[in-house]
């Protein structure tokens, strides 16, 4: 059963409003000495997952600090589920929910991976379009404690990124096919050095110096991303400077992955792992609310991810 339509379009409104006093593309988050702040990836319309998450690790809460780093919809045929729960929580606790922008959370993606037609099938239209404008609001970055990068997909497609480039970057459209923001939406690392050509046709794989460079220049010490599937939920790259974490289990019923998120300390900013199962969810197949797709881009292997 779905949240009551009109609480729907209040929630969404409500959030809209909060969203538009965001004074920049990239929040600063202060963690406090003694406690401690949990990232998690890519959930993909998986919401009794997220579920189990609270269940392991506690309900987001002042003493309980989460960022969310994109890829909340699409796929998984809950996104609805999740994205109303996400919101409802950063409403209640602007301050200690953050959540950050994926590529999902375009409405190029959300037309072909399910979640236009779940909204519409739950909901209507004109909830749709709020929830694009929202998306639209949200961060593409965070930055905790002045130490460590929190971007969904990866670094850029040229040296010499700041933060302050980064702070100038209007976030309030759709992306467009290049540049800064479709490179942190879109780029993945790769255990070369240099830049290549993404796999996903979309962003830059970029290798180890491009992130240390990143860093150096940012005075930062550590990359947290997303947007990659990892067989255990998180992945440690670039000799520890880079860590991917995904917290989508059992991706799409058919991957067979564990996800994971990540807990940092404000004290030493220490990210520690934490994996988890896939738990049941009622009998609605991934993609269901997707236009038909070939296999290879329905369940993962395509540019969407």
């Amino acid at each position: 059963q779905t949240l009551a339509k009109q609480f729907a379009y209040l929630l969404i409104l409500d959030l809209i409003e909060l969203l538009k006093g965001l004074a920049s593309t990239l929040v600063d988050v202060v963690v406090p000495p003694g406690q401690e702040i949990t990232v998690c990836g890519d959930v993909h319309g998986q919401y009794y997952d997220l579920l189990h998450i609270w269940e392991i690790n506690g309900v987001p809460s002042v003493d309980n600090p989460y960022l969310f780093n994109g890829d909340f919809v699409d796929r998984g045929s809950f996104s609805v589920e999740v994205i109303l729960a996400l919101f409802a929580w950063k409403l209640l606790l602007p301050g200690h929910l953050h959540l950050a922008r994926g590529n999902h959370e375009t409405q190029s993606m959300n037309r072909i991976y399910g979640f236009e037609g779940e909204v519409l099938h739950k909901y209507d239209e004109g909830l749709y379009n709020l929830m694009c404008e929202a998306f639209c609001l949200l961060p593409l970055c965070h930055v905790l404690n002045s130490g460590v990068f929190v971007v969904h997909g990866g670094l850029f497609s040229y040296d010499g990124v700041t933060l302050d480039d980064i702070r100038r970057i209007d976030r309030v459209c759709e992306p467009f096919d290049c540049g800064l923001m479709v490179d942190m939406l879109w780029s993945d690392p790769y255990p070369g050095w240099g830049r290549a050509a993404s796999k996903r046709g979309v962003g830059v794989a970029f290798g180890q110096d491009v992130t240390e460079n990143f860093l150096r220049t940012n005075d930062l010490q550590l990359v947290i991303r997303s947007h990659e599937l990892c067989e255990d939920g998180y992945s440690v790259e670039h000799s520890g400077r880079l860590i991917t974490v995904f917290s989508a289990p059992n991706y799409c019923d058919q991957m067979g992955n564990r996800g994971a998120f990540l807990r940092l300390d404000g004290d030493t900013l220490t990210p520690r792992p934490i994996s988890f199962c896939a738990v049941p969810h009622p009998p609605v197949r991934a993609m269901q609310y997707a236009p038909a797709l070939p296999f290879f881009y329905s369940f993962g292997f395509g540019p969407g991810g």
